[in-house]
């Protein structure tokens, strides 16, 4: 029989290591105060002065309980890739600005497509994407055999780093306008596997839902389907990849990109009409163009070098920044204050700081060997450290 002072002994020990180890894996975030009034208090804060404090701050600031803060996203190709090469590894990666780290995520399940191809010398094939409700969407692509690559969008959600698919496209087309608005999806023009005009003219819309609610509603076929909407009343989106800045309830677009002449068109969702760009808006639109929080339009006249704003009550742009850098811009971005500009030299992408008095500019270094094609701003990700954590935080 054991003794019963050792056994005691051997207990309280024993409760006293629990104890303790407990009190290693979790450290109170605010001393005398419960976990959810310290995340209260906590939220209040920016992100950037809570990093270095402690670990335990930082894990929350990557966690569902803390607003979730803009980060820059890319897609991209590697450099070495062959051109005509009909697995081309599309790459997307987002830069965390409070740790100032690159992370590299899983490729998207993307089938076959080309970036380029012998057939076109000196043209880029596109590989369409746009951001809607923090989610990243690739819409169309090229395949090798010179057809629409993807049949349905393909979802990207930062905060689960999960993809999903969405509803098929009645038509898989490329060389489309496509644009978001309000959390919907709008497509226009483009060609599917052969020129139509049906197609060159048609416009569809998907009402879109977060990807954490996309397997809820998957099964209710008012919302998993596009919906035609009234056509285009000519084919002249069709010619190229366009992008549709979602502005003030409406799509603003043009059909030619670069500093050349151009044509404007205007859709408001709403009443499903087709309307003609304002002369000062279309006459200022000289280069890649983004809306910050669907509020405030801006473009980059990318012959001259300077970023401007729209100002509706004028119907004219006026200058935000005028930086040598800033020319040949083929890229944009706008959310979370910023505005980010990739241009065709190899300059590094152009962070211009739009609320600041005067505007700040300062250029972030890109991952080497890759070949960016398109910039987007979404909710930040949880990089690799804290993964963990924050997965057992929400078990």
């Amino acid at each position: 029989m054991a003794n019963p002072t050792t056994t005691s002994r051997a207990t309280i020990h024993s409760a006293a290591k629990r104890r303790r180890l407990s009190d290693d894996h979790h450290h109170s975030l605010l001393p005398g105060l419960p976990d959810h009034v310290a995340h209260l208090c906590l939220s209040l804060i920016s992100p950037t002065a809570m990093f270095s404090v402690c670990r335990s701050w930082r894990r929350l600031i990557y966690s569902s309980y803390f607003p979730p803060f803009p980060s820059l996203y890319t897609l991209s190709l590697p450099t070495t890739t062959a051109a005509g090469r009909h697995n081309q590894t599309l790459k997307l990666s987002s830069f965390d600005p409070i740790s100032s780290k690159w992370i590299t995520i899983d490729s998207p399940p993307v089938p076959p497509s080309l970036h380029r191809h012998p057939s076109f010398i000196s043209r880029n094939l596109p590989i369409q994407s746009l951001s809607v409700s923090g989610n990243l969407l690739l819409l169309a692509a090229t395949s090798g055999h010179l057809l629409p690559a993807f049949s349905h969008p393909l979802i990207f959600n930062p905060l689960t780093d999960t993809w999903s698919s969405g509803p098929p496209l009645s038509t898989p087309r490329r060389w489309c306008a496509a644009g978001a608005l309000q959390g919907t999806v709008v497509v226009a023009s483009g060609i599917g596997s052969h020129y139509t005009q049906t197609v060159a003219r048609s416009v569809e819309k998907w009402v879109f839902f977060k990807a954490e609610s996309f397997d809820k509603k998957r099964k209710d076929s008012d919302w998993n389907n596009w919906e035609k909407m009234r056509s285009l009343r000519n084919v002249k989106l069709c010619r190229e990849a366009i992008d549709a800045v979602g502005w003030k309830r409406k799509l603003c677009m043009v059909n030619v990109k670069g500093d050349y002449a151009k044509e404007g068109f205007v859709y408001a969702m709403d009443s499903d009409e087709w309307v003609e760009m304002p002369e000062g808006m279309l006459g200022g639109w000289r280069g890649p163009a983004a809306a910050m929080d669907e509020e405030t339009l801006y473009v980059v006249d990318e012959s001259k070098g300077v970023l401007k704003r729209y100002d509706e009550n004028g119907d004219q742009w006026s200058e935000v920044m005028a930086d040598e850098r800033l020319k040949g811009a083929e890229y944009i971005a706008a959310g979370g204050g910023r505005v980010c500009v990739l241009c065709e030299k190899d300059v590094g992408i152009l962070v211009v700081d739009v609320v600041a008095t005067p505007p700040r500019l300062w250029v972030l270094e890109t991952p080497a060997g890759d070949r960016i094609l398109a910039v987007h701003i979404l909710p930040r990700m949880c990089l690799p450290e804290f993964r963990s954590a924050v997965g057992s935080e929400s078990k």
